[in-house]
């Protein structure tokens, strides 16, 4: 009985850790050309990006004053921008959603796995009420198309 519910429990942080809060495409090529692609596929949809934020720079830049040795990335970026048609129809479904806004697409390249760029999107189908449900997941699908269009997916 033991080892049923310990299993079980397995498969529930397993799938609750595969649904998670973001979604990434692993792709081969260099960081910068695809931080490119990702930028020009947001803004190729009519976007405007509100931020673009250089974490890995930032984590280089400040790495010996929080006393750290290792450099993680190769590079890290994210963008972050709004619809005005879908942040108002999730709005609308309920005012709390406002915190999902804005939404973020980042890409990234380890020095553990050089030639290999992650880019992926904070997902928005887990916040919000019954009502937003429908337009988050539609926004989910949104972002995940923008992502892809980016990975060449």
């Amino acid at each position: 009985m033991r080892a049923l519910v310990l299993l079980f429990g397995l498969v529930c942080f397993t799938t609750a850790a595969m649904a998670g809060p973001v979604k990434t495409y692993t792709v081969k090529g260099a960081f910068d050309e695809v931080a490119f692609d990702v930028e020009s596929a947001i803004v190729d949809r009519g976007l405007v990006i509100d931020m673009k934020g250089d974490v890995g720079g930032m984590l280089q830049r400040t790495g010996k004053d929080v006393g750290a040795d290792k450099d993680i990335y190769v590079g890290a970026k994210y963008f972050t921008f709004c619809s005005a048609v879908l942040s108002r129809k999730m709005m609308e479904a309920d005012a709390g959603t406002m915190g999902v806004c804005p939404y973020s697409i980042f890409v990234y390249e380890t020095k553990a796995t050089p030639g290999e760029v992650v880019i992926g999107y904070r997902r928005t189908n887990e916040g919000g009420s019954k009502a937003a449900e429908p337009v988050l997941l539609e926004i989910d699908t949104w972002l995940d198309g923008i992502v892809r269009e980016a990975a060449g997916k």
